[in-house]
């Protein structure tokens, strides 16, 4: 978000994510969009939360693993649904910030977003890599700086199943949502 705006880039954030489970967690991750969207002076853009239309789409993907068909399913009813809110609105361009977490495969989100706007004449699908240049320790940095939510897990039932079987298994506490938030590194210091 913040290399977008310090670009001639004219951007909308559209946070639109179904897959967040459960809804106290959408809340918290949509607030910290919004905050810092806000901060930035991006508008920004509630899709619908209709997590019923998600669970339909992914039935049967209940035990995919990370990066797995699971996750190419909801890669691509999130694009799709902002594949057509762009062309509706104008935009000629989307990206998606997905790609900047180490957890997740860059093919497979170029992917489903390419895809998404074959149906959209004039709408092109951004496949910028913002892990390169340094992205990944930006995205630390700015975290800890704001103070934002330490998310522990993708976001959907099947990723917080999964990341707690593994903490389990290597004799880890189970996650507690809504909890764990980066620190500025002036207040680790005391």
């Amino acid at each position: 978000m913040e290399a977008l705006v310090a670009s001639t880039i004219d951007t909308t954030l559209f946070f639109y994510n179904p897959n967040i489970h459960p809804t106290e967690e959408y809340a918290l991750r949509k607030e910290e969009n919004i905050r810092f969207a806000n901060k930035l002076g991006m508008p920004f853009v509630d899709g619908d939360y209709d997590r019923d239309a998600w669970f339909e789409r992914t039935e049967g993907q209940e035990n995919e693993p990370e990066r797995g068909e699971r996750c190419t399913t909801c890669f691509d009813m999130r694009f799709e649904v902002t594949a057509n809110y762009a062309y509706d609105k104008g935009f000629d361009l989307i990206s998606s910030t997905l790609g900047i977490s180490r957890w997740k495969d860059m093919n497979q989100i170029n992917g489903c977003g390419a895809k998404a706007v074959e149906s959209y004449p004039g709408l092109d699908y951004w496949d910028v890599n913002w892990r390169k240049k340094g992205g990944s320790s930006r995205m630390l940095e700015i975290s800890k700086k704001e103070e934002f939510y330490q998310q522990e897990y993708c976001g959907c039932v099947y990723s917080l199943r999964d990341t707690n079987r593994w903490r389990t298994s290597k004799g880890r506490d189970k996650i507690r949502r809504g909890v764990k938030f980066y620190k500025a590194a002036m207040d680790s210091l005391k």
